[in-house]
């Protein structure tokens, strides 16, 4: 199997910044069922790991992430499963994000190129994010006929209020330049073109020279007052997603964006 996703420890002050890459060497770092287990395999290594205060998560040079990837022979398998089975299959997004917001160490994302989808799901799952002026930001989901999941809705939610959230989110086919991610909140910096790592390792150095466990333990109080209540208002949405991908809509929404055509939804 091919390692996707490598980390790096020992950086910055005392040793205590860790650098996790997810870059497929493709350009494009699609989020395949694979990745998703890589990447959640990868934050849950640092469940014990008293010695990393920060961890920042990069993509590739051209892309952070296109999101989960439509063409891979396990996702497509999808189609033909049934209920239960897909159920337990989608629990791979929700797991990931869940893996990385819960992280003990306080997390930022370096974007570069485009960030789509699940990109856009795993960045609003981290502490931070830092975005190169150059890069942008898509939801697609809806264009698919799907609804956004994987838990992100809430967490867009507090970062940047319910229109901004719908405009991003039902809006499918709007770019949101890192300009207009920083002016509605969703990332908190931009950096020039190439710099996001930079930048972001710069942030890091600051953080890691604070106290470590005053930082993990002030991180876990905020986390907690501002995602309290984000199971009850997302348990549905991986059966929501299950059930919409069971729509004619979705199967036209795929079909149209591998046959790279406008899609004729029917609202069945």
């Amino acid at each position: 199997m091919v390692d996707d996703v490598t980390i790096e420890k020992g950086l910055g002050p005392e040793g205590r910044i860790a650098v996790v890459r997810f870059d497929r060497g493709d350009g494009i770092n699609a989020l395949s069922p694979e990745a998703l287990r890589q990447l959640t395999d990868a934050a849950r290594s640092f469940e014990d790991d008293g010695g990393t205060s920060v961890v920042v998560l990069t993509g590739g040079a051209k892309s952070f992430s296109a999101g989960f990837d439509l063409k891979d022979a396990e996702g497509r398998s999808r189609q033909t499963m049934d209920i239960g089975t897909l159920r337990r299959h989608l629990k791979l997004g929700p797991r990931l994000t869940r893996a990385w917001q819960d992280m003990e160490q306080v997390t930022i994302g370096a974007i570069e190129g485009f960030c789509v989808g699940g990109g856009v799901a795993l960045a609003v799952a981290l502490d931070f994010r830092i975005m190169a002026r150059d890069a942008h930001l898509r939801v697609p989901e809806i264009a698919l006929g799907m609804n956004m999941s994987w838990q992100s809705v809430p967490r867009m939610l507090h970062l940047m209020g319910p229109a901004r959230t719908k405009q991003a989110v039902i809006l499918a086919d709007d770019r949101i330049s890192a300009d207009q991610a920083y002016e509605w909140g969703l990332v908190e910096q931009v950096a020039d073109p190439g710099k996001s790592y930079d930048a972001a390792m710069a942030l890091a150095a600051k953080v890691a020279a604070q106290p470590p466990i005053s930082v993990a333990m002030t991180k876990l109080t905020v986390n907690r007052l501002a995602h309290a209540l984000d199971d009850l208002a997302s348990h549905m949405d991986l059966d929501q997603f299950a059930l919409a991908s069971l729509t004619e809509d979705h199967k036209e929404g795929v079909a149209a964006f591998l046959g790279r055509r406008p899609p004729r939804f029917r609202g069945r």
